[in-house]
């Protein structure tokens, strides 16, 4: 299988939120707010955030609200959720780079409501890849990729800010 495009998906995506939003909704004071799932989520929303002009974004942090914790553990590189703006009756787009399973946007849910209960929770991911355990989908899709069950999609940022995606076996990440 040929590796997608993570710039054309990152492109593809940001139209369609430019389209559903109207102008200004991102810069307004009471606007909408940015929370990227870490890492490759907030990777790409902190792009959006510069591209769609955005004041408020910040990070969500899923390891503690993984169903999956006990088995893998915190992951060394995990950081704290930094959301730097009001959650509470907030619309919050929610963004992530590969929607599969559909449990790290329930974790990610689950963590924005320690913070309070926004009015309104949208999800934009650049990969839709099937194989959803859950009742999730995603506003905002870049594109679709199907995968065999032995493989995961990886994002990556290079030092100019770029994406690019790469397939590697489950077992490896």
């Amino acid at each position: 299988m040929n590796t997608p495009d993570a710039e054309a998906l990152y492109r593809a995506v940001l139209e369609q939120i430019r389209a559903a939003y109207p102008a200004g909704a991102f810069s307004a004071p009471d606007g909408v707010a940015i929370a990227g799932i870490h890492s490759g989520g907030a990777w790409l929303a902190g792009r959006l955030a510069r591209d769609l002009g955005a004041t408020k974004w910040g990070v969500v942090n899923v390891a503690l609200h993984r169903d999956d914790y006990a088995k893998k553990g915190l992951h060394s590189q995990a950081s704290p959720t930094a959301l730097p703006f009001e959650v509470e009756n907030r619309r919050i787009l929610l963004v992530d780079d590969v929607l599969h399973t559909g449990r790290t946007v329930r974790a990610a849910l689950n963590e924005l409501y320690d913070y309070g209960r926004p009015a309104c929770v949208e999800v934009a991911v650049l990969v839709e890849r099937g194989g959803r355990e859950l009742p999730v989908s995603a506003s905002f899709v870049g594109g679709e990729v199907q995968l065999d069950p032995g493989s995961t999609l990886v994002l990556e940022r290079a030092d100019d800010g770029h994406f690019a995606l790469r397939i590697e076996p489950r077992d490896a990440h």
